[in-house]
């Protein structure tokens, strides 16, 4: 009988019955380091590069997004993106657990004062096709109360499969509010998906929770980020 490997290195499992990924990825997850842009959460190069009264990036500065603040667990590549990839298209669900663990640690500060944590949502044809919802799994271990305030109500492409600059006209009216979003006018709020490349899903989700349910505060936390975009 062959030992069960790693999901993220595929080296042999030495205590398989403490999850599907071995110590070692698990240790290599290294947090992004400030400087940190104060709004989307990409590094920055130099704390010169700093704009008063807020550190932002140039992105930032050139446009105004409807996150307010987002994180990280740590860059979307090595480990991480290996034990993503595990989690969304290998169906290994309890990957969630520790993923969302992390979170919660290196997320503390998006989600101290906040009243809920929402799950961007997947189109129910996409739904059907995966069997879950790895945004909702995470959201799920944050600590918080869960409300699925959002719907989509447009299938989209898939936006790894598109240019950065396509990604936000992807997403444009792809969201809708649930019932459960009656609820939220004036609060603080946290988005949950698995990862950032462009912010363009999360910002999507962001304008309609601000401009149609009356929320006062949109930050996001994510398990990785795509940087240096």
């Amino acid at each position: 009988m062959l030992a069960p490997s790693c999901a993220a290195c595929g080296a042999v499992l030495e205590e398989p019955t403490r999850g599907p990924v071995c110590p070692a990825c698990w240790a290599s997850i290294l947090p992004l380091t400030p400087p940190l842009c104060d709004r989307c959460g990409d590094p920055l190069p130099t704390w010169r590069a700093l704009s008063v009264p807020l550190g932002l990036c140039p992105r930032c500065r050139r446009s105004r997004r409807a996150i307010d603040r987002a994180r990280a667990v740590g860059a979307y590549d090595g480990a991480l993106r290996a034990i993503v990839h595990a989690l969304k298209y290998d169906g290994r669900r309890s990957l969630a657990r520790p993923i969302g663990a992390l979170m919660r640690h290196r997320g503390a500060d998006m989600l101290d004062g906040a009243r809920c944590v929402i799950p961007v949502p997947l189109h129910p044809s996409r739904l059907r096709e995966r069997g879950f919802n790895q945004a909702a799994d995470l959201a799920a271990r944050m600590g918080l109360p869960v409300v699925r305030a959002l719907v989509r109500v447009r299938a989209t492409a898939a936006q790894a499969a598109l240019p950065a600059a396509q990604r936000h006209r992807n997403v444009r009216n792809a969201f809708g509010l649930a019932r459960a979003a009656r609820s939220l006018a004036g609060a603080v709020v946290v988005l949950v998906d698995d990862v950032s490349t462009t912010g363009a899903t999360l910002d999507g989700c962001a304008r309609v929770l601000k401009e149609e349910a009356g929320v006062a505060e949109v930050r996001a936390l994510t398990a990785a980020r795509v940087t240096g975009r």
